[in-house]
């Protein structure tokens, strides 16, 4: 599937019956959110579609928009990279589960300069984005890429405009890299940038970088990979220097508890191991704990049990991370214990 900078935002997907209590056949399901797993959500849902007959809307508005239209009780589901806090949770009586894991790599449109050669590490990306760095040939830059020419040029910053739950990665990584960071600008979906040009969703910065000469951003790798953008590797908390991978996306979820976490809550960013990506993220489907309508989110868990079943070599085509079998079995039981219909039943009842 062509996912470029114009990809279609409204996805049409099927829903097959089983393991469910039993729902109406042409039950409407729409979705809103995050663009970090646009690509995949699209490529599960051309596959799925074969398969069915109902139709699902998903709008790739950003997890801000996505938090804020679930909790209105908007839609049947919102989808975000930053994850609710238990208390956050309860507070808006929803339920929350991760879908897929995945990497936000850092981007830049350098002439001569071919997706790898340049590193960076953490400090050094923090005082780009604070507007301290402000040339590609600044000693910092210079002395983490020793054998590489770099122009005096202006560096651009790219950023993202929306509420953004890719922002909230990315800040939170540059929080932790930079008390400086952490102090003046913090971590959310939006924040108040020091400096730089703002793009709406993960298509509009990499298609900023793309056009932009001296520009850097930051991106899900997937709108990395399909927009043929140069990526940096990155300096990981072990000191190593890595590329953008699915083996460093699992290195560094590999010491994720998701059975100790509540309400799936995990931040990833900045995981030790020498392997580790530092920059790597789960996104996350947020429910109504009581659906007002049982039937759409009963056809909105079924396409995510199928995605769970049958969406893996998808999910790892694109450099995401699917969630391991044990984590999958985590979610099928909270399901049963938080979405409940108007009795207080669950209506989830069983996989498939």
């Amino acid at each position: 599937m062509n996912l470029s900078v114009k990809a279609i935002r409204l996805l049409a997907v099927g829903v097959a019956a089983a393991g469910f209590v039993s729902a109406a056949s042409a039950a409407e399901i729409s979705g809103a959110g995050a663009t970090f797993p646009y690509p995949i959500y699209a490529k599960w849902a051309d596959a799925y579609k074969q398969i069915s007959g109902n139709s699902l809307n998903y709008q790739s508005i950003g997890s801000g928009g996505g938090i804020k239209q679930i909790t209105a009780n908007t839609v049947t589901f919102g989808a975000s990279d930053k994850p609710l806090t238990p208390e956050e949770l309860d507070k808006a009586g929803l339920a929350q589960f991760p879908t897929v894991m995945g990497g936000v790599v850092p981007v830049v449109n350098l002439e001569g300069i071919n997706p790898g050669d340049l590193v960076l590490d953490g400090p050094t990306l923090a005082d780009i984005f604070l507007g301290k760095i402000t040339k590609w040939d600044d000693a910092a830059i210079k002395k983490l890429n020793p054998s590489l020419t770099l122009p005096s040029q202006a560096i651009a910053i790219v950023h993202r405009s929306d509420g953004s739950g890719t922002s909230f990665i990315f800040t939170n990584y540059l929080s932790k890299m930079s008390k400086e960071w952490a102090d003046s600008v913090g971590s959310n979906t939006a924040v108040q940038w020091p400096t730089g040009i703002g793009a709406k969703g993960n298509e509009g910065v990499a298609a900023n970088v793309g056009q932009t000469g001296g520009s850097i951003g930051y991106v899900e790798y997937a709108y990395a990979k399909q927009n043929k953008l140069t990526f940096t590797k990155m300096v990981n908390h072990d000191g190593q220097t890595v590329a953008p991978t699915a083996d460093a996306f699992t290195a560094a979820a590999a010491g994720a508890d998701w059975g100790s976490a509540k309400g799936f809550y995990m931040i990833l960013t900045d995981q030790p191991g020498a392997q580790s990506w530092p920059i790597t993220a789960a996104t996350f489907i947020m429910m109504q704990r009581r659906p007002t309508d049982q039937a759409a989110s009963i056809e909105a868990l079924k396409f995510f049990d199928w995605a769970y079943a049958n969406g893996d070599q998808m999910a790892s085509d694109l450099d995401y991370i699917p969630m391991p079998d044990s984590v999958v079995k985590l979610i099928h039981a909270y399901w049963k214990e938080s979405i409940k219909g108007s009795t207080g039943t669950a209506i989830y009842s069983g996989s498939m």
